[in-house]
């Protein structure tokens, strides 16, 4: 990559991640406060619930688990680093000018998007670099590399297996075996080290079988339909990335179009469509765009960029003022009870509010970062179901639960569903006895233990 070109790219990277250095993002707090475990001694799946391969977890150890400045950099550098895999693949199969519009246009479409997206290296952003690692290689060439980047996919999210298939479309068939080679390098060198400290049974628990039931539940009453009109509205917003597309496959193949197919099975998977899901299709239509964009397209290609910039740039400029914004009104509730909690207090928070845990940086006081195993709901039904499950697992969970003597809950759920909230849980009315309300805010409660432990 051109240095000038890379430079002015990462700088330009840079300033959007740094409009949101004041916010941390309820997707990217979840995988920092596992971080943030691991860095106080505790080993995930064996001493803590947590239902996401290891990968995010690992990638916050770089900024420390720090919110601010140091986690917007980091972004910023993991958001170049998957533009330079796009030049890389772009150059492999084209040329450099192919790899410098590719390399743009994948920056581009993971800036302007949805804000807690873009911004929240979460397992559906952080398997892009892997994605376009390994179809790099594919392209140069590379099998045996290819699958170790496809394996490394698996250490993200279980759609690595979609990556590794991208991969194998590309290659011909002689060359697959040392591709699976490679792809079982990262996948044994997974499941040595759960088996080193005792966890490899805990995380097929934890993220196997409780990402099949997710999967398997979608909370959508007609989630084909849904889909069809989420997909749709990519599709229009991503404009610039279709049209490119369409110029540019009639000469490339069949394979292109089998890739980009892949990758929409994999948004489809489990029927929710959430809009972090669509970034699987950003590197086929963004290598196919930039192709189309030398055969003379840029005319009809470029001004198209004008629809997601238009839509989502004025907001980084509303970010870096420090203007209110109603997506920000939970985070501002979490800032405002995390100054209640000393440094080296323990915490427990029932409900999806992590960002707690990450602001106090206070030591685990369960085995739980979060509600959901306890109540047996998924987060995104959580607002909206009347009552928790009742199985013999969830009992367990409780059970843990109230062995445990943190010296804080935090209910970030009963204020927006007081069904789900935990006063209300009566498996938990004595553990809470324990426990007086100290503040209570729109969307958190707090409560402090006044028993001695």
């Amino acid at each position: 990559m051109n240095v000038r070109f890379g430079l002015g790219l990462f700088l330009l990277i840079l300033a959007t991640r740094l409009a949101h250095w004041r916010v941390l993002w309820v997707e990217e707090a979840y995988p920092m406060s596992g971080a943030l475990a691991v860095l106080g001694g505790l080993a995930p799946y064996r001493d803590f619930w947590y239902d996401k391969p290891p990968l995010a977890l690992l990638l916050y150890l770089l900024c420390g688990a720090q919110d601010g400045w140091p986690l917007r950099l980091l972004g910023a550098v993991f958001i170049f680093g998957c533009a330079h895999a796009a030049y890389a693949a772009a150059r492999a199969r084209w040329t450099a000018r192919e790899g410098h519009y590719a390399a743009a246009l994948t920056a581009f479409f993971l800036t302007f998007g949805l804000p807690a997206a873009v911004m929240a290296v979460a397992p559906d952003l952080l398997l892009l670099l892997p994605h376009l690692m390994a179809i790099a290689f594919a392209w140069g060439g590379r099998p045996f590399a290819a699958g170790v980047a496809a394996g490394v996919a698996m250490w993200v999210h279980a759609k690595g297996v979609f990556v590794l298939a991208a991969a194998a479309l590309f290659l011909p068939f002689a060359a697959w075996p040392w591709m699976l080679a490679g792809f079982a390098l990262p996948v044994l060198a997974l499941a040595l080290t759960l088996a080193g400290f005792g966890a490899i049974e805990a995380y097929w628990r934890q993220v196997w079988q409780w990402g099949a039931l997710y999967s398997n539940d979608t909370f959508l009453a007609s989630p084909w339909t849904e889909g069809l009109r989420r997909t749709a509205n990519w599709l229009g917003f991503a404009a610039a990335l279709v049209v490119g597309a369409l110029f540019a496959i009639r000469r490339e193949g069949w394979r292109f179009a089998a890739w980009a197919g892949l990758m929409l099975a994999s948004v489809a998977l489990g029927l929710r469509f959430f809009p972090r899901y669509y970034f699987a299709l950003v590197p086929p239509l963004a290598l196919l765009a930039a192709r189309g964009i030398t055969q003379g397209r840029a005319w009809c290609i470029l001004p198209l960029l004008l629809i997601p910039l238009v839509r989502f740039g004025p907001g980084y400029v509303r970010m870096a003022a420090g203007q209110p914004s109603p997506d920000l009104a939970l985070f501002e509730d979490v800032r405002r009870a995390s100054r209640e909690i000393r440094p080296g207090e323990s915490l427990f928070v029932w409900g999806y509010r992590p960002e707690l845990l990450v602001l106090t940086r206070a030591p685990l006081g369960t085995p739980y970062l979060e509600s959901q195993p306890l109540t047996g709901v998924f987060a995104d039904r959580h607002l909206f179901t009347a009552r928790p499950s009742a199985t013999a697992e969830r009992a367990m969970h409780l059970a843990r639960l109230a062995a445990s003597r943190p010296e804080w809950v935090a209910d970030g759920l009963g204020p927006l569903n007081p069904a789900l909230a935990i006063e209300h849980q009566p498996a938990l009315r004595e553990w809470l006895g324990h426990y007086r309300e100290v503040s209570r805010r729109p969307s958190l409660v707090l409560y402090r233990r006044v028993v001695p432990r």
